[in-house]
């Protein structure tokens, strides 16, 4: 069935949306025909346009001076700025700067963040630059397209330079993304251009996650900021319409997309506060979802990974699981690069059937469960869709038992050491079958003891038979305070 639709993507740099361009854009799209619009992983618009409209849609943008993209765009952590970053070097002012650098139009997927937020993930682009702290300075990590290897750049780079650097890598890169070396690339530049650096004397550390509730009305200071996120991910055209009236009748110079497809709007005044709960109450827009629902990143336009999201947090919401500090990314086609310290991962359909019953995933984590790492554990492999919210929670929890105790800060602990415990593993992968959950994905509900298993029990990961399986001790520590 030929599609009747084309998706047209529009960038907006650095996340930063002028209510004027944009209303702008959404008449263009309601000439169109477009109902419905989205914001993409990338902070960038994208809109599906019927067929027969695309013409009319790119001429319109043509005369009215809007690029309709082909390539990324700048994605960056600017609107954290003021509301979730506040002791930093980096500006509003200086974020402005450093877009501006950028003369040409990058073909690489490029990060802006600062270093001291966990709203914006730090290493999606292929050149990802990171607030030093030093000031003025910072860290430029590469990633090539289509891997997920991480490449640190040897030195701290200067503001001023980070668009003539980054215009410098990408002309070597080209065509040579998967050959070129590292060091080789850092000396083809480094004879190219001159620029001013210095030593990195300190590794980038990683801010501890925690992902602010970003919907809803928020205070700060002396206003207001407003977060609106749709479950479904599409705003319709007339909501943002008017939403764009109220910014450029009010004077809200900006409006911001995030890169969980979700709006920000900054510096609502007290008195103007009534016209914003108006137009939310006039279009049904509900701004208090749960907080288990904001924390995951889905493909752009992919109404199979919103369907997985939704059955997983249906689960998440019947048996009650805590997911503050972590989230959740899903990856249903190769080589995407979703956020997140809990990944969802869609295995190749072996059997090359078409029903959805067959398909199976897998389930990986990050090491200390930090979304920033680019290095993935298995936790699950081969699993059935009604599966992924059991293993998911007992992750879920496996994350808060591993987590420090800060208490052992100031109370310490009385350590008594129990009696060496028999757990039944695998000799081949070092499963270990854990009594206390079963194993749902083989129909073996919590609390069954391994005596009790059936003669066709196997291995959840490599598939060994029951009596494969060997006797370990391992010994429990029970912290007692003092």
């Amino acid at each position: 069935m030929l599609k009747q639709t084309h998706t047209i993507s529009i960038n907006f740099t650095g996340g930063i949306i002028s209510p004027g361009n944009l209303h702008t854009i959404l008449e263009i799209a309601t000439d169109a025909r477009v109902k419905q619009v989205r914001f993409g992983l990338r902070q960038q618009l994208l809109i599906e346009v019927p067929v027969k409209q695309i013409k009319q849609f790119e001429n319109a943008c043509k005369e009215k001076d809007i690029s309709c993209a082909s390539t990324p765009n700048i994605s960056s952590s600017y609107l954290t700025s003021g509301i979730f970053v506040t002791d930093t070097w980096l500006t509003e002012g200086i974020y402005k700067d450093v877009f501006e650098m950028f003369s040409y139009t990058p073909s690489l997927k490029i990060n802006i963040c600062d270093s001291k937020q966990t709203f914006m993930p730090f290493f999606t682009g292929h050149l990802n630059w990171i607030s030093a702290k030093q000031q003025h300075y910072w860290h430029l990590y590469i990633r090539y397209p289509k891997t997920g290897e991480l490449f640190s750049w040897p030195e701290l780079i200067y503001t001023n330079n980070i668009g003539e650097v980054s215009n410098c890598i990408e002309s070597f890169l080209s065509g040579n993304e998967t050959t070129i070396q590292i060091d080789h690339l850092f000396t083809q530049v480094k004879e190219k251009l001159e620029y001013l650096c210095r030593p990195i004397e300190q590794e980038l550390e990683y801010p501890h996650f925690h992902l602010p509730y970003y919907e809803g009305f928020n205070k700060h200071d002396d206003s207001y900021w407003l977060g609106i996120y749709r479950r479904d991910e599409e705003f319709s055209v007339d909501f943002l319409k008017d939403l764009c009236n109220i910014c450029l009748e009010t004077k809200t110079g900006q409006l911001y997309a995030t890169s969980w497809k979700s709006l920000i709007i900054k510096n609502i005044k007290h008195e103007h506060r009534r016209l914003w709960d108006y137009i939310l109450g006039k279009h049904n827009i509900n701004v208090r979802h749960a907080a288990n629902e904001l924390n995951w990143q889905v493909e752009d336009n992919s109404e199979d990974g919103l369907v997985l999201k939704r059955h997983i947090i249906r689960y998440f919401d019947s048996a009650d699981v805590r997911t503050y500090g972590l989230c959740f990314g899903i990856r249903l086609k190769p080589g995407n690069s979703c956020f997140g310290s809990i990944i969802l991962n869609k295995q190749e359909n072996r059997q090359k059937s078409r029903l959805k019953g067959l398909q199976r995933y897998d389930i990986l984590y990050t090491p200390d469960f930090s979304p920033n790492s680019g290095n993935l554990i298995p936790y699950r492999t081969d699993v059935a869709k009604e599966y992924l919210g059991p293993y998911i929670s007992a992750l879920c929890k496996l994350f808060y038992e591993s987590s420090h105790d800060p208490l052992q800060k100031t109370i310490q602990p009385l350590v008594v050491a129990i009696p060496e415990k028999p757990v039944h593993q695998c000799p081949h992968c070092f499963t270990v079958y854990d009594e206390i959950t079963g194993d749902p994905a083989q129909q073996i509900p919590a609390g069954t003891l391994f005596s009790d298993l059936p003669p066709y029990y196997c291995c959840s990961v490599c598939e060994a038979p029951l009596q494969d399986f060997n006797i370990t001790m391992v010994e429990h520590n029970f912290n007692i305070p003092s």
